[in-house]
């Protein structure tokens, strides 16, 4: 009896496949499926992994003849020179105020636009407001920073008319340091506010609308319905994106900012990336723009890190 058991046992045991057997099944399987992300596989490492074999010029005394390779290596010499580079600091606080401008306006517009759309319930109307604002995204920057100059020419500039007629004196706004911050802010509101808030309004698409009904069971009024129901549930994607926006924050929209700055404006204008364009590409000290450059990647890596790690600890929200 016990053999007939042992046999019978034996017989209908399930055979466990390796890992590797597993793996290649599901890839045979699901081929068409993998096909689909060689292309941006083969984007990923021919434009974001194999660049960083540049980074070692950051490390060395580049001379465009001699190529990476032959290039003599320096250390930390190009790094130095940054940190006692009598433009550093300002260019640093540069950076940091228009990113802090940019989280302290840029980031919540998205957020009310999506927020009031919510509210509009005359579908024609919601229409029409979705398409202008959107409208600016798809326009060119050049375009963009074309018409900006247009409105604030100091002669027959829309905002200098008006100013004009109301007897003020006309200003040439993109020549004035104290002006250019507010400038490019607004500007970039205008261009991103629309694309931006589609994010917003598909989660707020997600939220239960029982959760609006007991509210206003309740006697919840719809500052209130907004207040408990709509930003709870819309919180996860704010943090999400917020997290994102602090990795960013020295990565500031330089071409849009080269094609306003001027050399006048450059107290308040000039950040990071237009120093590395300006010394990288125009002057051709590449490996001293390839320093400055490594130097702001990775303080914005480290401020993903914290900015993660700062959201995980407060709330159950977080990239990883």
């Amino acid at each position: 009896m016990e053999q007939i058991n042992q046999k019978l046992s034996t017989r209908y045991t399930v055979r466990r496949k390796s890992p590797a057997a597993v793996l290649m099944k599901a890839l045979i399987q699901d081929r068409f499926l993998y096909m689909l992300l060689i292309p941006f596989l083969a984007w990923y490492v021919l434009f974001e992994y194999m660049p960083m074999y540049g980074m070692q010029v950051a490390f060395k005394d580049y001379k465009l003849f001699k190529g990476i390779s032959g290039s003599e290596w320096v250390g930390f010499k190009h790094f130095q020179e940054l940190f006692t580079n009598p433009y550093f600091w300002r260019l640093l606080k540069n950076t940091f105020i228009i990113s802090f401008y940019g989280l302290l306006f840029s980031f919540p517009a998205p957020i009310v636009l999506a927020l009031l759309l919510n509210e509009v319930r005359l579908g024609l109307f919601k229409r029409i407001v979705q398409t202008l604002t959107y409208l600016p995204h798809f326009v060119s920057t050049v375009i963009i920073a074309g018409l900006v100059t247009n409105f604030l020419a100091p002669t027959n500039g829309l905002f200098n008319l008006i100013l004009d007629q109301l007897g003020f004196d006309k200003i040439y706004f993109l020549t004035r340091a104290e002006y250019f911050r507010t400038i490019f802010i607004s500007s970039n509101i205008w261009k991103e506010v629309g694309f931006g808030s589609i994010l917003y309004i598909a989660a707020l698409s997600g939220i239960n609308p029982e959760l609006y009904e007991a509210a206003e069971i309740d006697g919840a009024n719809k500052w209130k319905r907004v207040l408990h129901v709509t930003l709870p549930g819309i919180a996860p994607t704010i943090t999400i994106m917020l997290i994102l926006k602090i990795g960013s924050l020295l990565s500031v929209g330089y071409e849009y900012i080269i094609l306003l700055y001027q050399p006048s404006t450059y107290a308040t204008a000039d950040v990071i990336s237009t120093y590395v364009y300006r010394t990288g590409l125009q002057e051709g000290h590449y490996d001293f723009a390839t320093a400055v450059g490594l130097f702001n990647s990775v303080v914005s890596l480290t401020l993903v890190f914290l900015a993660n790690k700062v959201s995980k600890r407060i709330s159950e929200t977080s990239l990883w």
